[in-house]
């Protein structure tokens, strides 16, 4: 996956073709859904969950792993966890990325033995998806488990040849705390991952 999604003009693109969704059908729980996504890269995170939480009051059956994804980027990674832990019960053909999320929201906590087995999980199912590996790379520097860091570390770098962390992984990591983002990176400088 490339970046242009998160060029400005992308981003305003994107944005009003989900407030025109939203528009056309207030009622509709996945245009609230992508407008609340929207809002997270454009780091408007109240907004955001806002969407999310009016998309689950239109339809309270109504789950989306990507509001795991907004509550960890927002720094709520304990709603993220029983977000995600909803979402997993209760859609048995559930997306990979919801256990990358619930990894990733424990990683966040400093709760690395859970992460590394919610994101182990979702690599097994979804091997070549970039951010799940990057979440267990930092998973396993955190744990002192250098040599499978830098086997994930590895993995990452054959799905992606030019990641370095004050490149891909600062321009996808839409934190509203900045601190959240250095615990991030934390973690992958100790698995010896390129800074720039």
């Amino acid at each position: 996956m490339d970046s242009d999604f998160l060029k400005p003009e992308i981003l305003d693109q994107a944005y009003r073709v989900a407030r025109k969704a939203v528009e056309l059908d207030p009622n509709l729980p996945p245009a609230r859904a992508q407008l609340g996504m929207v809002l997270t890269f454009i780091r408007e995170h109240d907004a955001a969950i806002a969407e999310f939480e009016r998309a689950q009051a239109l339809n309270p059956n109504f789950n989306d792993w990507r509001f795991a994804s907004t509550l960890v980027y927002a720094g709520d990674p304990e709603r993220a966890i029983r977000v995600a832990d909803a979402l997993v019960r209760l859609d048995p053909f559930y997306v990979p990325l919801a256990a990358g999320f619930r990894g990733f929201a424990n990683y966040m906590l400093g709760r690395y033995e859970p992460a590394a087995a919610s994101l182990a999980e979702a690599a097994g199912r979804a091997p070549k998806q970039r951010h799940i590996r990057q979440w267990l790379t930092a998973t396993y520097a955190q744990l002192g488990r250098l040599a499978a860091a830098r086997k994930e570390a590895s993995a990452l770098l054959q799905l992606e040849p030019q990641f370095t962390i004050k490149g891909i992984a600062t321009t996808f990591s839409p934190f509203r705390h900045q601190r959240d983002a250095e615990h991030l990176f934390d973690g992958l400088r100790k698995a010896e991952l390129p800074d720039t």
